[in-house]
């Protein structure tokens, strides 16, 4: 058994999924290994990514819970007895209740298309065309149950050019994305960062 296990949260496409899948595939996920996607959308690309890589996946409906602080007690059960380490949410598009951040308070992240504090929430790419900034980026933070609120971990600067679009932009990032998400992982995986309040410290 692995020494550190990951489990992915996605409900799209699923391309930072995959990064990480093949970065541990490559040995650079620092010895983690992704043991489990859990996605809310069956449908979803991200699942098929799964099943190609041999990853194993959980599906659920949220509609057919009467809360969702049911579904995730269930999903948490599920994390435990696959003894999960980290939870990496990787466009999962639901807010986490206390249920899931307080069972992996300081093991939950997630990655953000901007420089947080700025453009939390959705549409970060265009709330920061719409302000005409600069620079935009990336930013991975732990997960506290707010909206974005989390201790940043790491963050990456993207230019922003004059003629961007949402489209530019959003690839511009993503392609940073599919970088920085695997190396915090690995990082993470080594014992390289520590939560010190709202402070993270990262160990050479």
């Amino acid at each position: 058994m692995s020494s550190y296990r990951v489990a992915v949260f996605a409900s799209g496409e699923g391309t930072n999924f995959q990064s990480l899948v093949d970065a541990a595939a490559r040995g650079e996920l620092g010895g983690a290994s992704i043991e489990l996607l859990i996605c809310d959308k069956p449908a979803a690309p991200a699942v098929a990514r799964a099943e190609k890589a041999g990853i194993a996946c959980h599906t659920f409906r949220p509609k057919e819970y009467a809360s969702r602080e049911d579904y995730e007690r269930e999903l948490v059960a599920l994390l435990k007895q696959k003894s999960i380490d980290l939870i990496v949410l990787a466009g999962y598009m639901r807010l986490l209740s206390s249920v899931m951040v307080d069972a992996y308070a300081g093991k939950i992240i997630n990655i953000h298309p901007s420089l947080l504090p700025a453009f939390p929430g959705k549409d970060a790419v265009g709330q920061a065309l719409a302000y005409g900034v600069k620079v935009s980026g990336v930013t991975v933070h732990f997960v506290d149950g707010g909206m974005d609120t989390g201790a940043i971990i790491a963050q990456r600067v993207v230019e922003v050019h004059d003629h961007a679009t949402t489209d530019t932009l959003s690839a511009a990032i993503q392609s940073v994305e599919r970088q920085l998400y695997p190396e915090v992982v690995g990082r993470l995986a080594q014992g390289k960062i520590h939560l010190d309040g709202r402070k993270v410290v990262s160990l050479l």
